[in-house]
C-alpha cells in the first residue's frame, strides 16, 4: 500500500517514518501528479499560513478537494486539520480553507510555541491504553457539522474528528512514538 504525505513543509518526514513502521510505503507528495495512485493522503503539521500558500503555489488545492469528493481517505494533523477545515478563526483573512471537513477550527487555541504540551488522551477507537497527544501551537475544533463525529476530547475541547474516511487531529500522532492512530487511519483504507 502507498500513502502520500504532502511534503511541502512541516513534519512530513515523521509521518513517512510512522507509515514505514506500520508496514506501508509513504510517498512524499510535492505536485498534483504525485497525488495520483495512492490509497490515502496525509496533510502533516507545520505552519498553516505558509503551508496554505505552498498548496496554492503548487496547484494542489483543487486536486485535494476532488480527492475528498471521491471519498479518498485523508488525515490532517495540526496545520493539516486547519487546512482541511471549512472555517478558520484567528487566521489570516485570506487563509486557504480547503473545506474537506465540515468543521471550524481556531488556530493556536492552546497558545504559542512556548505553551506546547503533551497530554494523555482517552481514545476508545484505539483501545484502553491512553494515547500520548503532542500539542504544538495546536488548533481546537470549535464547531462540527452534521456527519462529523468527535473522536477525542481534551477537557472540554474537541481535538480530533472523523467524517467517513477523513480524520482531523489537533495533535501530532507522528511525534508520539505510537502508531495506533496511523494504523486506525490505514484501517479506513482496508489495511490491517
Amino acid at each position: 500500500m502507498r500513502v502520500g504525505v504532502l511534503a511541502l513543509q512541516g513534519d512530513f518526514q515523521e509521518h513517512l517514518r510512522a507509515l514505514d513502521r506500520c508496514g506501508v510505503t509513504g510517498v512524499a507528495v510535492k505536485t498534483a501528479a504525485d497525488l495520483e495512485d495512492l490509497a490515502a493522503r496525509v496533510l502533516p503539521g507545520g505552519e498553516s499560513t505558509t503551508f496554505a500558500r505552498l498548496i496554492e503555489r503548487h496547484g494542489l488545492a483543487e486536486p485535494l478537494r476532488a480527492l475528498a469528493a471521491r471519498g479518498t481517505p485523508i488525515m490532517g494533523t495540526c496545520a493539516g486539520l486547519i487546512l482541511m477545515a471549512r472555517g478558520i478563526n484567528a487566521g489570516a483573512n485570506d487563509q486557504l480553507a480547503l473545506g474537506l471537513l465540515d468543521v471550524t477550527v481556531e488556530r493556536n487555541a492552546f497558545g504559542r510555541q512556548v505553551d506546547s504540551f503533551e497530554a494523555p488522551l482517552d481514545i476508545p477507537a484505539l483501545g484502553k491504553q491512553p494515547f500520548r497527544g503532542v500539542f504544538i501551537r495546536a488548533p481546537v475544533i470549535q464547531a462540527i457539522g452534521s456527519g462529523v463525529e468527535p473522536l477525542v476530547r481534551l477537557d472540554d475541547a474537541v481535538v480530533a474528528v472523523q467524517d467517513g474516511p477523513r480524520l482531523g487531529l489537533a495533535f501530532h500522532p507522528e511525534l508520539s512514538g505510537d502508531q495506533r492512530f496511523h494504523r486506525y487511519f490505514l484501517s479506513l483504507v482496508g489495511w490491517n
